[in-house]
């Protein structure tokens, strides 16, 4: 107990892990909403990756929105002022979009196999498969998080005089129900859609190899390997820490009512935010829309700079004439006088 009073006390969870969520809310909140901007407005077909990402990057900024109050919590010592609703609404939406990241990507994975195997034209009926898959992932996600609303998420430390959101096991919440509850989570959200993603990637870069290598296959492999480099670095980064290590602390918790690995599980859980903030990467290196966009929105920027910058030398340099003429001009008034 001291040792985990200490890590609520450290500079761990009140330095460290605030930095991380404002870092992901910079990066993450803009992003997103830029992505939900150019998948609606900007792209003229619907494909299905187009309708997943929608999904991805929705339920990221479903998330960010949030992290405000995680971030105001830490940075207040681990103390709480929200009240058990908002902690129950913000510890449902951390692991709705965790599981829903996953299954996304997942759903991603395999569609983007499936256009290497069979680049065919784009038909109405994949999109209406693709929103059934998305709308059916909404509900699986929605119904996997009530258990975290029935069960209270805060708990008091009375020797620290502190209120805690997830991070301290409240007494009447039983360890081994929790660890039932996330090891499932974890073998049917995680495991499984891991294992269908890495057997999509594989069989993508066999199909990609076997091919004859002409200029459009070439950049078509490229990005390939760049997506699963992000998908990979999303999942030993974000998803197997936190999903491996949840499992076990609430087994060793089960078995010893304390866990020594309680930096791990809160570092780890921490880490798995970071999702939010690397999932516009995904829709740059799927996307041809967000890149373009992406592109002229960052060109439009620097031209308006550029013009700015123009403006203000041109005017700078009419305000030095103008002095010059003022000071000249009241020199020869003085002379005539």
């Amino acid at each position: 107990v001291m040792e985990n009073a200490e890590v609520l006390t450290g500079k761990l969870t009140t330095v460290f892990i605030p930095i991380i969520y404002i870092f992901v809310f910079i990066i993450g909140l803009p992003s997103n909403a830029m992505a939900l901007w150019v998948f609606f407005f900007r792209t003229k077909k619907k494909h299905p990756a187009v309708i997943y990402m929608v999904n991805l990057a929705l339920a990221d900024l479903l998330f960010v929105v949030w992290f405000p109050l995680k971030i105001s919590y830490h940075l207040n010592g681990n103390n709480w002022l929200f009240g058990e609703g908002l902690c129950k609404v913000f510890v449902g939406f951390f692991y709705g979009n965790m599981y829903c990241s996953i299954l996304f990507m997942t759903c991603l994975s395999v569609q983007r196999y499936w256009v290497v195997v069979n680049p065919i034209v784009h038909s109405k009926k994949k999109s209406e498969i693709a929103l059934g898959i998305s709308i059916a992932i909404w509900i699986l996600i929605l119904l996997g998080t009530i258990p975290l609303y029935l069960v209270n998420q805060t708990a008091y430390v009375s020797n620290l005089n502190i209120t805690t959101c997830h991070d301290v096991l409240p007494e009447n919440v039983s360890a081994h129900d929790m660890f039932s509850y996330f090891l499932s989570l974890a073998i049917g959200l995680f495991l499984i859609p891991a294992i269908i993603t890495a057997v999509a990637y594989i069989l993508m870069i066999k199909t990609l190899s076997a091919s004859i290598i002409d200029v459009s296959t070439g950049k078509k492999r490229k990005r390939a390997i760049k997506l699963i480099i992000v998908v990979l670095s999303l999942y030993l980064i974000c998803f197997t820490p936190s999903n491996v290590l949840i499992v076990v602390h609430y087994s060793v918790l089960k078995a010893y009512s304390q866990s020594h690995l309680y930096v791990w599980y809160i570092t780890a859980l921490c880490l798995s935010a970071l999702n939010s903030g690397i999932d516009p990467f995904i829709y740059y290196y799927i996307s041809k829309d967000f890149r373009d966009n992406l592109k002229y929105a960052l060109l439009c920027q620097s031209v308006r700079t550029t013009q700015r910058m123009q403006v203000s030398l041109s005017s700078s340099r009419h305000l030095k004439k103008t002095n010059s003429y003022s000071s000249s001009s009241s020199r020869t008034n003085k002379s005539t006088y």
